[in-house]
């Protein structure tokens, strides 16, 4: 629809206005339930976390209304060399959205293939990657029915594209990884705590005693606990909690545990952490395995240079963390290495990538902790769930997620939900989980050279179409021919 409207547009100035205002549209329809966590558990008026939420997206959208700009601008009429154009410039939009001003990529593109033939290109490309070479085949279809010459032969590309896309279905996905290691029991926290009682010091003492039992008595051999599920720093807590339930993964136990907690003071500073606890861990420095969140969200989780009067206007508790290391070693579990990431982070690829940078080192398994609760029961939760799964394609690797209100899943190497709890509910999920070693393409070059080769390969597209000659359009021979007879 964007490329057809676009198509009609000779002037530059106009298909940027309308790639701007799809732009704004895509992006409120994806990312409007920040308005609940702006207004609900935020404390901004609704009209102003509205108009927050609409500014942020009409913001983000200047980038695709320069895909517009430029397009319209460079185009050849030729239709081959105007989908090389489109595809370059979209691959430009979506990296530049996801990584200006710390990046939100949220919404990106590719996570609408999931499902489809094309998303088997996930471990060599990425989802940007994916992207585009969606973009550019929508665009070499639409083009080629509308320009081709002569006009007999304006089937044969969408037909071609159709029949490769069909190919691509029955054909089995490379594996770039393998089995490693004997599959491993977890036991998967889902405590469901409304988001307005989680840092309310009434309902913090109830809350703290489920979560405890919950990790003292389950099943698995690795316990995972969302993202602050103690929602305390340790010197906050009641006195003797912390040391019991770190005893109850001492050396005696055979048990291992990953819990989301904030780790540190006031005064040196502050982490979104993940506590991982076992025997092994007894003789590190804290006690214990410590993962601190690296990409850290805007306003929520740290406030940009010259925010501090829009964050004073919210109620955000422990608003302003202090980063972690982007290559993060992983937590070693029996035979796996299980690399946890926090919320946000598995929005960012090219970022877990790093931890592939030494094949002998790199995870087997991924865990994500999360607590969506701060969003409602809005469609965050299931989008979210569509990232992770992205990520397990694009790695090729098994995916635990353990959240405070969903969705806390098991999802295998090739993307699929094997096991899940349902949302808003309360409890714990066990299941058994196969690790599984070795790094697919996309792991071992954004490990390298993070999103640089997409860039390089984007701008390549661009260089290729915008060359070459402009071919008159229609009206312009209709013109030229009026004027010689």
């Amino acid at each position: 629809m964007l490329l057809s409207v676009l198509s009609e547009q000779a002037a530059p100035a106009r298909a940027a206005l309308v790639a701007w205002l799809y732009g704004t549209a895509w992006l409120v329809g994806a990312t409007g339930w920040m308005y609940v966590s702006l207004h609900q558990f935020g404390g901004l008026p609704g009209w102003l976390a509205g108009s927050a939420v609409l500014a942020l997206c009409a913001a983000l959208s200047l980038y695709m209304a320069l895909v517009g700009w430029c397009w319209a601008r460079w185009r050849r009429r030729v239709w081959w060399r105007d989908a090389l154009l489109f595809g370059g410039l979209w691959l430009l939009a979506e990296m530049a959205r996801a990584v200006i001003f710390t990046g939100f990529p949220w919404g990106a593109s590719g996570y609408g293939l999931l499902g489809m033939p094309l998303v088997k290109l996930a471990p060599w490309l990425g989802v940007y990657g994916l992207g585009a070479v969606w973009a550019l085949g929508v665009a070499a279809g639409v083009l080629a029915w509308r320009e081709a010459r002569p006009p007999a032969r304006r089937w044969l590309v969408p037909l071609g594209l159709v029949s490769a896309t069909m190919l691509a279905g029955v054909l089995p996905a490379q594996m770039f990884t393998q089995v490693h290691g004997q599959p491993l029991s977890v036991s998967l926290i889902q405590g469901n705590v409304p988001q307005e009682e989680k840092f309310v010091a009434d309902h913090q003492v109830p809350m703290l005693i489920w979560h405890a039992r919950q990790l003292l008595g389950a099943k698995g051999r690795l316990v995972i606990a969302p993202e602050t599920a103690i929602p305390l720093l340790p010197f906050q807590l009641p006195p003797g909690y912390w040391d019991q339930v770190k005893a109850g993964f001492g050396p005696a136990s055979g048990r291992y545990a990953l819990i989301g907690v904030p780790l540190g003071d006031f005064e040196v500073g502050y982490t979104n952490s993940v506590a991982g606890l076992s025997g092994d861990t007894a003789s590190l420095p804290e006690g214990m395995y410590r993962y601190n969140k690296h990409h850290l969200v805007p306003f929520g989780e740290f406030i940009p240079w010259g925010f501090h009067w829009f964050v004073q206007l919210m109620n955000m508790p422990l608003g302003d963390f202090t980063r972690g290391p982007v290559a993060a070693p992983p937590f070693n579990v029996v035979d796996q290495r299980v690399a946890p990431n926090i919320c946000y982070e598995d929005l960012y690829g090219e970022e877990l990538a790093a931890r592939f940078l030494n094949a002998s080192m790199a995870p087997t398994i991924m865990a994500n902790v999360s607590n969506l609760a701060w969003f409602g029961e809005r469609v965050a939760i299931h989008q979210h769930l569509q990232i992770a799964r992205m990520r397990s394609l694009e790695f090729q690797l098994p995916t635990l997620r353990a959240t405070n209100s969903g969705a806390t899943v098991l999802i295998d190497h090739e993307g699929r939900v094997l096991d899940a709890m349902p949302t808003q509910t309360r409890g714990v999920l066990d299941v058994l989980v196969q690790g599984r070693s070795g790094v697919t393409p996309f792991a071992w070059w954004a490990a390298h050279w993070g999103l640089w080769p997409l860039f390089v390969g984007a701008l390549l597209l661009v260089a290729l179409g915008a060359g070459g000659r402009v071919r008159a359009s229609d009206p312009d021979l209709e013109e030229a021919g009026r004027v010689i007879h």
